[in-house]
């Protein structure tokens, strides 16, 4: 059982950049993969970025490459996004999740999912 809780959502200007934060429970963080996600009103929830248990290798979604990075501290169980440029394309409820022994980019693959915290980004 993992529990997750996100901060660092806000409000910001386009261009701007916000930093969120993700703890987990338990002493076995590193075993799980994990990810970010989004969902803005309207539509359907969609993969962010993702980072495997070592954070050797990072995923992220065309859209946001370059401009976001994920990271993790496992002896803080953390993980991170940077999120810099920020567009109002990117406002969206953020969720951390985590996924058991590998990453995936589908909501459905994940195990443990936070309660979101917001990003708004205004023009």
């Amino acid at each position: 059982q993992v529990q997750l809780v996100e901060s660092g959502g806000g409000l910001v200007q386009a261009g701007g950049s916000l930093r969120l934060s993700c703890a987990a429970s338990g002493r076995t963080f590193s075993s799980y993969a994990m990810g970010w996600f989004r969902q803005a009103p309207g539509k359907e929830r969609e993969f962010v970025a993702a980072i495997r248990r070592t954070g050797s290798i990072t995923y992220y979604r065309g859209s946001v490459k370059g401009r976001f990075t994920i990271s993790r501290d496992n002896a803080k169980n953390s993980v991170y996004l940077q999120m810099n440029s920020l567009k109002p394309e990117d406002t969206a409820v953020y969720y951390c999740a985590a996924r058991f022994r590998g990453v995936g980019t589908l909501s459905s693959e994940y195990d443990y999912w936070g309660q979101g915290t917001q990003v708004t980004v205004s023009s």
